[in-house]
């Protein structure tokens, strides 16, 4: 009945865009009676036009289009015996035929698909998908309602129906797409667009309550509960995991060697931080016709009214159902991470080598600043020194501190000759970064108040007494040095493109990083700028664009003013005192519609 509903509301969604073009014939006709017939033909046109293009264009595309799977790992029962004879247990004690195939994969969740025909009137190969941070932090118990829950999907048919709402959805939302805001057509569109998804909504929702209770009846209530709730706490802890711990290093050319081994010891580690997440969950609204889940308070309810069974509760840890977690992990990570030429480093040096890149990034930028004033094509911090006992502090230091007065930027240049204090500290190993589960890395040992009072004394009047502590700590200033050539846009994002832009009289594509500029010459014919770009984006990443042409980062830009909005027309000042003279054309065409926006917002931050 449930795949007649849905077969149904795709169907009527035809009928209504038959109705509607024979509205527009029958319109049409009328104003050719009462009008002349080319003023019919432009009233109805565009009607007829969005109902054939639009909906034509929409199907065409929803058949022709595969829901996407998630990306896994293929685990066989040879591997993973224990795992596959519990699948195949709990598909038994529901009532369904078990899965074909069962994937493992980078979330702290699990899934099921099915490869259905004739719109999911007819089953196919099944695939189960297990969230590797699952197997590391659940228990048996947990794993088994999970399980239990997806394999539910499987005996309610819920599968089945995921054919036919992704198609429905996507040639309801492709017509959207094709129809401007303002023609009928499309009002009419998205008023049934509604009806679709209350309904698909409805349906699934349902779906959600018949497989909580097979995830009762298998695992028992308390295991099914804690599961449920225990799911949304590892979500923010992965995301959270990753972000602190995984995206500095990888932006700098480093790949942890097992990051789903670090995952499981983050969780460990955190346990008390977690406690107190699953202790105060956050308040969560009322739910909406328009939720494809019931909200978590009303699933909760909904397990607790369910008659409780005799289940034996299976306390040991997940990961004795895949016996080498290890090297699954590995795996997984091997296909679902694109190291691209990164360094693959067990944790603690990973985490090492993150933070001093960073360091690295930071003590450039100074360098940098100072290789402006004083046109040197290498520095380091000796370098830096002597220019100190040269007398030019307050020149070496004014770019950084433009309002300051001259008698205060010298003291305040402390702070940035702190940093360059502490990259000699690291690079001489005399100090480092201890890697952490519980909390931030720390300098090990923790030199940075001392040299606080250093940097402030070489400011001062200690400049020899700096030198002097710096050689007795077995410090050298020669070794924190400006990296010579770094491109700057090592783990930037690709934030808009221009094409056919001017750029000193020239012509230019020109793609904006969340670094920097890249600046391409001569880049094609002018009709073809939003394919060009397309296809550049599609093809390399940003620093790989940023390395085959001329890389502009924004702080070699000291001053950027935008003249004109609509079209662009701006001129940026580099601090080597070049002016380049930035305006789009009548033929510039955009990689996104909001790409002349983003640019524009780039210009007026740097100002």
């Amino acid at each position: 009945m449930r795949a007649a509903v849905s077969l149904a509301l795709l169907a009527g969604f035809l009928l209504v865009a038959v109705a509607m073009l024979g509205g527009a014939v029958a319109l049409a006709m009328w104003l050719a009676s009462a009008t002349t017939g080319i003023i019919a033909v432009k009233l109805t046109w565009p009607i007829g036009l969005a109902v054939v293009g639009g909906v034509g264009g929409a199907l065409w595309q929803a058949l022709r289009t595969r829901p996407s799977r998630p990306e896994g790992l293929p685990v066989g029962p040879e591997q993973a015996p224990e795992l596959w004879q519990t699948v195949r247990e709990l598909a038994a004690a529901v009532g369904t035929r078990p899965p074909d195939r069962i994937h493992l994969i980078p979330d702290a969740n699990a899934a099921v698909t099915e490869d259905t025909r004739l719109f999911g009137l007819v089953g196919g190969e099944r695939h189960l998908y297990v969230g590797l941070p699952l197997l590391h932090t659940f228990t048996v118990a947990q794993l088994r309602a999970v399980l239990a829950h997806e394999l539910g999907h499987y005996s309610n048919s819920h599968t089945r129906l995921g054919a036919v709402a992704y198609r429905g959805r996507l040639a309801i939302g492709g017509t959207l797409a094709r129809i401007g805001p303002y023609n009928v057509a499309g009002w009419v569109f998205k008023g049934y667009a509604r009806l679709y998804l209350l309904a698909d909504n409805a349906v699934s929702r349902r779906q959600e309550f018949q497989a909580d209770e097979a995830s009762v009846r298998l695992a028992g209530p308390q295991a099914a509960r804690s599961a449920l709730l225990e799911i949304p706490v590892l979500d923010a802890a992965w995301s959270f995991f990753q972000h602190a711990y995984l995206t500095l290093g990888w932006q700098h050319g480093y790949a942890p060697d097992d990051l789903f081994a670090g995952f499981a010891a983050f969780v460990k580690a955190r346990e008390s931080e977690l406690a107190e997440l699953r202790a105060a969950p956050p308040e969560e609204e009322d739910g909406s016709l328009w939720d494809t889940h019931p909200p978590m308070p009303v699933r909760i309810a909904a397990l607790a009214a369910l008659p409780e069974p005799q289940v034996e509760v299976d306390e040991r840890p997940a990961t004795r159902l895949l016996p080498d977690l290890a090297g699954a992990g590995r795996a997984l990570q091997a296909q679902v991470l694109d190291l691209d030429g990164r360094t693959v480093l067990p944790w603690p040096q990973f985490t090492a080598a993150a933070l001093a890149a960073d360091l690295q990034d930071d003590a450039d930028t100074i360098f940098r600043s100072i290789r402006r004033v004083t046109g040197a094509e290498r520095l380091s911090l000796a370098d830096v020194l002597d220019l100190i006992e040269a007398g030019r502090l307050a020149e070496i230091a004014q770019p950084l501190f433009p309002t300051a007065t001259r008698r205060e930027v010298g003291g305040r240049f402390a702070e940035p000759l702190e940093t360059l204090l502490l990259l000699a500290a690291v690079r001489s190993r005399v100090t480092g970064w201890a890697h952490s589960w519980s909390g931030p890395a720390v300098l090990k040992p923790d030199v940075s108040e001392i040299l606080a009072k250093v940097a402030e004394a070489a400011v001062g009047d200690g400049l020899a007494d700096a030198r002097a502590w710096l050689a007795e700590n077995g410090i050298d200033p020669a070794a924190a040095t400006m990296v010579a050539g770094r491109a700057g846009a090592l783990g930037s994002a690709i934030v808009a493109g221009l094409a056919n832009f001017k750029i000193d009289g020239a012509e230019y594509d020109v793609v904006a990083l969340s670094s920097g500029l890249v600046l391409i010459p001569d880049p094609g014919k002018s009709d073809k700028g939003a394919r060009r770009l397309q296809a550049l984006v599609a093809a390399s990443e940003a620093e790989e664009l940023a390395a085959a042409h001329r890389f502009l980062p924004y702080e070699e830009i000291a001053q950027a003013t935008v003249e004109r909005e609509v079209p662009v027309k701006a001129t940026l000042r580099l601090h080597d005192g070049q002016v380049l003279a930035v305006q789009e054309r009548m033929a510039s065409e955009f990689l996104a519609k909001d790409s002349r926006d983003v640019f524009l917002g780039i210009l007026r931050g740097i100002g």
